[in-house]
């Protein structure tokens, strides 16, 4: 089995991007060197990519965006531009949603892609996201790497336990390249 090379100055770009490191691991690094650590796995690993390439920081996005203060929010409310869940439209949804609600990514992104729809509208989107999730298999974003490999693990193994499922992550995420399922992964526990 090959092993993973240590995150340091000395790797190349493309080497690091053919493992899998974690975040907390990426952020280590960006501490070490100076380089921002804000966003998510993928912004950060851009940032580490390009430092490795050319010895250069490239710093984080600063922009902040603009959000609208509503006051009141009813089902006829319009979304505003640049929405953010905030405890007030937590207490909103709740009320006509029921105890049960919560901002789930799938709902958040509809949120956010859909500036200038009704709140009633939402209320509709977020009940029609919960019946797409019975039928179907959700999508997962591909920052989610461990998520998408233990689903296609069990997918494929029925009847087989989490911690051989883990066990087969740690494998995989050791050796060079993608770190989707394989059925040849299965490697690690026989």
């Amino acid at each position: 089995m090959n092993d993973r090379p240590v995150l340091d100055r000395n790797l190349d770009s493309k080497t690091f991007r053919d493992y899998y490191y974690l975040k907390e691991e990426l952020v280590n690094f960006c501490r070490e060197n100076g380089i921002p650590v804000s966003g998510g796995k993928i912004e950060i690993s851009d940032r580490i990519a390009y430092f490795l390439d050319t010895g250069k920081i490239l710093s984080a996005s600063t922009a902040r965006k603009k959000t609208t203060a509503i006051t009141t929010i009813s089902p006829d409310t319009k979304i505003e531009a640049n929405f953010v869940c905030s405890e007030r439209h937590r207490a909103f949804f709740k009320e006509h949603i029921g105890c049960g609600f919560s901002f789930n990514v799938a709902f958040q992104k509809w949120l956010k892609n859909n500036t200038g729809k009704t709140y009633k509208e939402a209320i509709a989107a977020y009940h029609q996201i919960l019946e797409d999730k019975k039928k179907e298999k959700t999508k997962i974003d591909k920052q989610f790497e461990y998520n998408t490999y233990i689903r296609d693990f069990f997918a494929d193994n029925k009847g087989r336990s989490l911690e051989e499922a883990i066990k087969c992550w740690k494998y995989k995420k050791r050796l060079q390249g993608h770190n989707r399922y394989e059925r040849t992964d299965l490697v690690a526990i026989e």
